[in-house]
């Protein structure tokens, strides 16, 4: 009997201390994006913005920085971990508050976001403002590694992504082309651009993701986002939202802009989905989400038309 007793408790204190100590490894593994079952939803990390002016690689412009916060609003503390780097390039004469709803997003599942307001302009060059996106990351590298800075050892240098609207998405593309740091890229309606963003695509061997909507009459799925994805190598992927309209992907629309046949809430939770799972996947290693990026739940997602070279 008490051989029995003593035999249980000896079972039973090398099951708290096997607990314990995974629990302990847990803590102290690196940070990285939260696996998500839904990433159309809000990620668990609160978000913070800051103002600064972004110097780096001979290029200087005005920026807001979005990033996951040990507290929500401005000029809080990075949470602690290293975090993927983004940088996003706007449209066409359109002001980077018009993103607002998708990058506080990205934030909330961990990434660092730069979004330039460069080229904002009626004469942009596109050549510039993909100069200007990988300023913003070559900026995030150094700030990383500078003492005193508010993102110093807050960054994951070796995961780093691009990502962009219409103008912005095309920019994206020879940002990406331009740039060997660059791991992965989605772009939302992106534009053809001077110099080409089709040609871009070509020399690309990264993860690459167009998402374009069926009803864009801006810049137009078969005339923009499909010959991109045509001319890309694999791994690469296609994304129609169905009823999708170009100024559905920004959280207002002004002069010039079009509509379609679903509400802009609708396209953009389906875009939250889409482009959240993707960067999880591919910049932040989420093994579990392969099924919503390349598996059957991606090529059966409802109002979603898939394409793939995986």
């Amino acid at each position: 009997m008490l051989r029995r007793l003593m035999m249980s408790t000896a079972v039973t204190l090398l099951a708290v201390a096997a607990s314990l100590t995974a629990a302990h490894a847990a803590d102290s593994r690196p940070s990285a994006p939260l696996a998500a079952v839904d990433p159309s939803a809000p990620g668990a990390l609160a978000v913070a913005y800051t103002d600064l002016t972004v110097s780096a690689a001979g290029r200087s412009y005005s920026a807001r920085v979005w990033y996951p916060g040990t507290a929500a609003g401005a000029n809080a503390p990075v949470a602690p971990g290293a975090h993927p780097g983004l940088a996003f390039g706007h449209g066409f004469f359109q002001g980077i508050t018009q993103y607002e709803t998708i990058l506080k997003h990205y934030a909330s599942w961990g990434f660092i976001v730069v979004t330039p307001k460069s080229q904002g302009g009626l004469f942009p060059s596109h050549s510039a403002f993909a100069d200007d996106l990988n300023a913003g990351l070559t900026w995030l590298t150094t700030q990383n590694g500078t003492a005193g800075s508010r993102f110093a050892g807050t960054v994951d240098t070796t995961r780093l992504g691009l990502s962009g609207h219409s103008m912005g998405g095309g920019a994206a593309l020879l940002a990406a082309s331009r740039n060997a740091a660059v791991k992965s890229v989605s772009t939302l309606a992106a534009a053809e651009t001077n110099p080409s963003a089709v040609a871009a695509s070509g020399t690309l061997r990264i993860p690459a993701q167009y998402v374009g909507g069926s009803a864009d009459t801006v810049a137009g799925v078969a005339d923009h986002q499909q010959k991109m994805y045509n001319a890309k190598p694999a791994p690469t992927q296609l994304r129609v939202i169905t009823g999708g309209f170009h100024c559905g992907f920004e959280d207002s629309s002004g002069f010039g802009c079009d509509s379609g046949t679903i509400t802009r809430a609708a396209q953009q939770q389906a875009t939250r989905g889409i482009t959240t799972s993707w960067f999880l996947h591919t910049l932040g290693g989420d093994g579990s989400l392969r099924d919503q990026v390349w598996g059957a739940a991606a090529q059966n997602l409802p109002g979603v038309v898939y394409s793939a070279k995986p």
